[in-house]
């Protein structure tokens, strides 16, 4: 069976699970290209635009982990901000 695309479903009133691959670089803080995430933009509109509620999964990196600690020291917070999402 082939695989369905985003616009073949009709999303009105179900949640869509979508993987996004938001694994961009980030410095001090910054993401410094927010290519994978414009490219994810139009997905996301549809599934909203149609009356569905996109879930998002995605990961950002390899996790860094301290040897002492064993803390985790990457966060997907500078994706997640409202200004990211700004100009949709």
């Amino acid at each position: 069976m082939p695989k369905k695309v985003i616009t073949q479903l009709d999303p009105a009133g179900k949640r869509v699970l979508i993987r996004v691959d938001f694994n961009v670089p980030i410095e001090d803080g910054k993401i410094t290209d927010d290519r994978r995430i414009r490219m994810a933009i139009p997905t996301i509109a549809s599934v909203i635009d149609r009356g569905g509620k996109a879930v998002l999964i995605s990961h950002l990196g390899r996790p860094r982990v301290s040897a002492s600690s064993r803390a985790i020291r990457s966060s997907p917070a500078p994706i997640a901000s409202p200004s990211c999402w700004a100009n949709r």
